[in-house]
């Protein structure tokens, strides 16, 4: 058997020589492959099937984290969006609850969609945006190249005896790792089933200084941001399986 040129001698007859190309070998075996296989060259794998969500993931993709920034002195009030790595909540749970991962590196200042949501008017201009992200990432305040990620390891998610609100509320428990510094952090979060998912809203102060950052300034402090700021959190996450539906929210 010899595979100069790429051809494989199958047999012969006489002087007639039989070859067939690696390129038609790899056709057949993509044409004769079992199905949820496919072909690549001349070599079969196994297709990749989509990972269905589990309950209580959280859908990175419309998943938000929302930040209000207050101004101090003659600076101006501004409203950070955020995005998620990956995600888990299960609410209800007394323990080992979820983990959030939050990327700091998709924080982004004063978005339409961020100044909507913490109800700031206007919009600011594409320049100063990247004046403020560039302050707001760098390495004097949140230095997301040392710190890319902030981590909510949520050790509780128990129900909360809260009426009068639109769904149910769960105070969320656990431990909140941000710029290299862990506190305890304690989140009441409301929870509504919609649309087959469950939509996760909830708000905490965040003292700046607290995670050993410093809150922006210049102008010899005279033009900059307030230490604490108000984090909101607005999760979808999956729901149960439709024969468990009714235990949660």
């Amino acid at each position: 058997m010899s595979i100069g040129r790429h051809a494989v001698d199958l047999g012969r007859r006489g002087r007639h020589v039989v070859k067939v190309t690696l390129p038609f070998v790899g056709m057949m075996i993509g044409l004769f492959a079992p199905a949820g296989v496919q072909s690549r060259g001349s070599f079969a794998i196994p297709a990749e099937t989509p990972k269905s969500p589990t309950s209580g993931d959280v859908d990175t993709a419309s998943s938000r984290v929302y930040i209000y920034v207050p101004k101090a002195g003659l600076g101006h009030d501004h409203a950070i969006e955020g995005k998620l790595k990956s995600g888990r909540l299960q609410l209800g749970e007394a323990q080992d609850a979820g983990e959030l991962l939050f990327d700091m590196s998709s924080f982004d200042a004063d978005t339409a969609a961020a100044r909507r949501y913490i109800g700031l008017p206007g919009a600011t201009d594409a320049g100063t945006r990247r004046e403020v992200n560039a302050n707001m990432l760098g390495a004097d305040v949140l230095s997301v190249r040392r710190f890319p990620t902030a981590t909510f390891a949520i050790t509780s998610a128990e129900l909360s005896n809260q009426p009068g609100r639109r769904g149910a509320v769960y105070q969320l428990t656990g431990k909140f790792t941000l710029h290299g510094t862990t506190r305890a952090l304690t989140v009441n979060a409301e929870a509504e089933k919609v649309d087959g998912r469950i939509h996760v809203k909830g708000k905490f102060p965040l003292v700046q200084t607290h995670y050993g950052i410093q809150p922006f300034t210049k102008a010899f402090g005279a033009v900059g941001v307030a230490n604490q700021l108000t984090v909101h959190a607005d999760l979808w996450i999956a729901d149960k399986p439709s024969e468990n539906k009714g235990a949660t929210p």
